[in-house]
């Protein structure tokens, strides 16, 4: 029987490091991505590893296209705005809680934005299996584009759209995303700033943030991204 908190749990207590050397990394794991009919869009980063120390952060999408991102962790530029940011209406920090209702049911909470949210998330018997070959391919899989390429083919048929596990970033940085394990959103409720988002969808074109798509349809994955660094770039201090 799937119990997420334990399996999130186990998977990344374990010490982080790079998959490679000359990265910048995170380890970890989130909702990808979350559309509602009301045009709103929220995403999920909780990573205990990364190049530049452990970070939460909350993504939204306005109806009208507007993102933002919101950091808990010690940097706003050493998180996902780091890489995302430049698509952003808004960056800045927050305090996330996370509570498990039960094996697959998470709470999330924010304090400003005023967030309320929770999802359910599931595994049909088809993702176990790719869940269980995934885990045993090496990180080495991640580097030819045919193996990269075949993954994106299996995300579509679970009706995630049309997702680039590489390319460039808003920020310029190239990066590859390897979620190891994948899990579909059943049910979720929110509100943000006390509006209802009302039901979730599924969507005929992904969303967007600074042309990165996102999933069509709701996706908790556990995994790692990594990016190239710019050769100007500076680099904020763990």
């Amino acid at each position: 029987m799937l119990n997420l908190p334990v399996l999130l749990s186990a998977w990344t207590s374990a010490s982080g490091q790079p998959p490679w050397p000359d990265v910048e990394y995170v380890k970890g794991w989130g909702i990808f991505g979350l559309p509602f009919e009301s045009g709103h869009v929220l995403a999920l980063r909780v990573f205990p590893h990364s190049s530049f120390g452990p970070y939460r952060t909350v993504w939204h999408r306005d109806p009208g296209g507007g993102w933002s991102i919101h950091v808990d962790g010690p940097e706003v530029d050493s998180a996902c705005p780091r890489y995302y940011g430049a698509a952003c209406d808004h960056t800045g920090r927050a305090h996330i809680a996370l509570a498990w209702v039960d094996r697959v049911t998470l709470r999330i909470t924010m304090d400003d934005p005023a967030l309320e949210w929770t999802v359910t998330a599931s595994q049909p018997p088809s993702l176990a299996v790719l869940n269980a070959a995934g885990a045993r391919l090496p990180l080495a899989s991640w580097r030819p584009a045919a193996l990269l390429h075949a993954r994106e083919v299996m995300a579509r048929a679970l009706g995630m759209g049309r997702l680039q596990l590489s390319g460039t970033m808003p920020s310029g940085h190239r990066g590859t995303l390897m979620p190891q394990r994948m899990f579909l959103v059943d049910k979720a409720q929110a509100t943000w700033n006390d509006v209802d988002l009302g039901p979730t969808t599924r969507l005929r074109d992904n969303p967007t943030i600074g042309g990165v798509a996102l999933p069509a349809r709701g996706v908790l994955a556990m995994g790692q991204a990594v990016w190239d660094p710019l050769p100007s770039a500076v680099t904020p201090s763990p």
